[in-house]
């Protein structure tokens, strides 16, 4: 008795899901819009290769241009966020620093409050001056200048002030809008890099023997989350970074747009920046940026670029890029002359 029941349930079930699979089907053929095949090659587009294998060379997208951004936008008045918007020269839709990163100052004065909310996957920010206190869901921290500190796109950030502060903030919500979509989960949770920590670990790679052996003298701030890329998100890279007094920081490229940031600075202090290098290694034809404190500026991706300081004092400084993302997809190519 047992086995036939067994075998009946078996084989009604199966008719059961046969059948509600051709009603499902039904339904599905039903509420399709069919076209007609005109309609459906409408947005169809053909090219020969040599016209459309190079859209910057041909002048269909724009290069990213240079730019410098100086701390008179956010020294003093209200607290405001102020974004450093290139999409018009980009030609794309704004506000965009480059074509995957938002770069902005924020002042944020003292007993002030600000939220942040943009559609990212990766926040990166810096702190000027002053501190105060960061809540993004139930994670909470204070800050103080020379922090840093990572946080994850998908809940909203509030910034409190406990005396005037300022800040320099790097988000990655223009990759996402070009992309066309929202982030659905976090990769790791709000993170704070404190300033005495990360200046004694930068302090320490400055004080080793073989330091000026090396191509920079600076440290990478990195997660545990992503152990790969060692970056700060899984999007954004952010180096802390000293320039010695009478160095150079030879010639070198990287397929990361880099939103460079000078925390402080002697006269004397520059970035040279052009397409090519001559037979000694030496950038051609470059475009010189004076360094001042509290200056942000561009430095196009490809592009190579060197660093000098030509003082007697040290040099600081913060490039934020998306190299993590560059990093992943094997696509950084970083170069050196």
């Amino acid at each position: 008795m047992g086995g036939p029941a067994l075998r009946i349930v078996a084989c009604t079930c199966t008719r059961y899901a046969t059948h509600k699979k051709k009603v499902c089907m039904n339904s599905l053929n039903a509420s399709l819009h069919h076209v007609d095949l005109l309609d459906a090659e409408h947005d169809a587009e053909y090219f020969e290769y040599s016209k459309a294998a190079n859209p910057i060379s041909a002048g269909l997208i724009s290069r990213i241009p240079y730019q410098n951004f100086p701390s008179s936008l956010y020294d003093t008045g209200p607290s405001r966020l102020v974004p450093l918007d290139l999409s018009e020269a980009l030609g794309c839709e704004g506000p965009a620093t480059g074509p995957g990163l938002l770069a902005n100052f924020i002042r944020l004065n003292a007993g002030d409050h600000l939220t942040l909310a943009p559609t990212a996957t990766s926040q990166v920010l810096y702190v000027i001056a002053g501190r105060g206190e960061l809540v993004q869901g139930n994670v909470a921290f204070e800050w103080e200048k020379g922090c840093f500190i990572a946080v994850p796109g998908l809940e909203e950030l509030q910034l409190s002030a406990h005396e005037d502060a300022r800040f320099y903030y790097v988000h990655d919500e223009p990759l996402l809008r070009y992309l066309g979509v929202t982030p659905t989960q976090q990769h790791f949770s709000a993170t704070l890099y404190p300033a005495q920590t990360a200046s004694a670990k930068l302090r320490e790679a400055a004080d080793d023997p073989r330091a000026q052996d090396r191509s920079r003298i600076s440290i990478l701030l990195g997660n545990r989350h992503f152990p790969q890329t060692r970056t700060v998100t899984h999007v954004l890279w952010a180096m802390y970074g000293i320039l010695p007094a009478g160095s150079v920081q030879k010639p070198h490229r990287h397929q990361s747009i880099a939103l460079d940031f000078i925390i402080d600075c002697p006269a004397g202090c520059y970035t040279l920046v052009g397409t090519d290098i001559d037979e000694n290694g030496q950038i051609r034809n470059p475009t010189r940026v004076d360094w001042a404190p509290g200056l942000a500026f561009v430095t196009p991706p490809g592009y190579w670029h060197a660093h000098f300081n030509e003082s007697d004092d040290e040099a600081f400084l913060i490039p934020i890029q998306d190299a993590g993302l560059q990093t992943y997809l094997r696509a950084l190519d970083i170069r050196f002359s």
